[in-house]
């Protein structure tokens, strides 16, 4: 509203106050319908029910929610729903989420995400979607475990897109939302004791954490909800925003010790490799398309933090990287998102469609044998196979290079204009 608010601005304040508090806020929050189609230990698989009036269209999309955070990360309001945008395409939708951890849970680590979890999603919603491959959205530590997900097994993924997913953590501000709980003490035993104590992180102190990525905004929040009485699509996602947060669950206890000690203080995923269980995962192995997506004004997982991500995923036949409008969650499913993250995602979907499920690389396991051969006048054969891999980097190549593919357009405002160069 203005500083001397018109007399419609006055009108709508004085309609949306009215609405808020008789029918208990403005935001259209009802989920979209959807089915179970899987379950197991802390994972749940849903179908959300396509459109009757609409054609189904594409490969299926599986969304991957992060620990701690509620599936409305995806539905977070009618207007402001990725869910509610996938399925008005006709494209086939799902979703993985993890229901509440409890004390009981806090044996269970991140291998648990990595190696069942997810895997077992994948192929379900393949298995659910007739055989087709499956292109496997997640969101901040939903992103990784789906990275690590692909690097560790072979799986139908047609696709990879990865959102507000931080890599280097000495570049975010709170760690991906945990620093401000790992640096309540100085003592690492001290934290390390508490954690296992309760289980893990508890959800107050989960909500707090995320809420306090956003401090300027949630203290100057009052008045900016009075800056905006008149516009009611502003004041719904506030309200839907804030449902979300009261909704995020606690971490359980092995997982927190791994991503405090692993990923917050040794910083081990900017490596490329993170040890798990009793093996180590490399993100060059993921082997299928990548698309990954940093906010502008993302405090918990700031550009600089995400970018890092292009340059390890050399396995991958394609790595685009764009820079989209919003903070952590606003990426994801704010206003802006509706004309430029989802936009982005439904130009990757299209070009990746149909696309043959690339498999795992066996060819390390082959290459001894074929050293073994050389000595015994096999030598020209043996040469003669490397042209042939050669030749089909440099096809992969000149794809990637194409002035339309997504990242690379220089007219897109919220583009990065590039792809594995802007890391350099």
């Amino acid at each position: 509203m203005d500083l001397l608010p018109k007399p419609d601005q006055v009108v709508a304040a004085a309609g949306n106050v009215a609405h808020a508090v008789l029918y208990g806020g403005l935001a259209d929050v009802r989920p979209m319908p959807r089915t179970l189609v899987d379950q197991g230990t802390l994972r749940a698989v849903y179908h959300y029910a396509p459109d009757p009036a609409i054609d189904a269209a594409g490969d299926p999309v599986l969304l991957v929610t992060p620990l701690a955070a509620p599936a409305t990360c995806f539905d977070l309001r009618r207007g402001c729903s990725l869910v509610e945008h996938l399925v008005s395409t006709g494209r086939p939708t799902y979703l993985v989420e993890y229901g509440n951890v409890s004390f009981r849970d806090r044996g269970l680590g991140l291998e648990h995400w990595v190696e069942e979890v997810v895997p077992t999603a994948v192929r379900e919603v393949s298995r659910h979607a007739g055989g087709r491959p499956v292109h496997v959205v997640g969101w901040s530590l939903g992103g990784i475990f789906a990275m690590l997900a692909a690097a560790g097994a072979e799986l139908p993924i047609a696709s990879l897109s990865v959102l507000g997913s931080p890599v280097d953590v000495t570049k975010v501000p709170l760690v991906a939302p945990l620093r401000p709980l790992l640096d309540l003490t100085a003592g690492r035993g001290l934290i390390t004791r508490t954690y296992r104590a309760v289980g893990g992180a508890p959800t107050p102190l989960v909500r707090w954490a995320f809420q306090l990525s956003s401090f300027q905004k949630l203290v100057t929040k009052p008045l900016a909800i009075a800056a905006h009485l008149d516009d009611t699509d502003w004041l719904a996602q506030i309200e839907a925003v804030d449902r979300f947060t009261d909704a995020m669950t606690a971490y359980p206890g092995r997982s927190f010790g791994q991503l405090y000690h692993r990923f917050a203080k040794g910083n081990a995923l900017v490596t490329g490799t993170v040890q798990l269980g009793d093996h180590e995962v490399s993100l060059a192995d993921v082997t299928t398309p990548t698309l990954v997506f940093a906010g502008a004004t993302d405090g918990i997982a700031p550009v600089a933090a995400v970018r890092p991500s292009v340059d390890l995923l050399t396995g991958s036949p394609e790595v685009r990287f764009e820079i989209v409008p919003g903070g952590h969650l606003g990426m994801l499913t704010g206003r802006a998102a509706r004309g430029t993250t989802w936009v982005a995602l439904d130009q990757w979907f299209a070009q990746w469609d149909g696309a043959s499920v690339p498999k795992k690389k066996a060819a390390p396991k082959k290459k001894p044998a074929a050293a073994k051969k050389a000595p015994v006048k096999k030598a020209p054969s043996a040469k003669k196979a490397p042209a042939k891999k050669t030749a089909v980097k440099k096809a992969t190549v000149k794809k990637a290079a194409s002035p339309d593919a997504i990242g690379a357009n220089p007219q897109r405002r919220y583009s990065s204009a590039g792809s594995r160069a802007l890391s350099r």
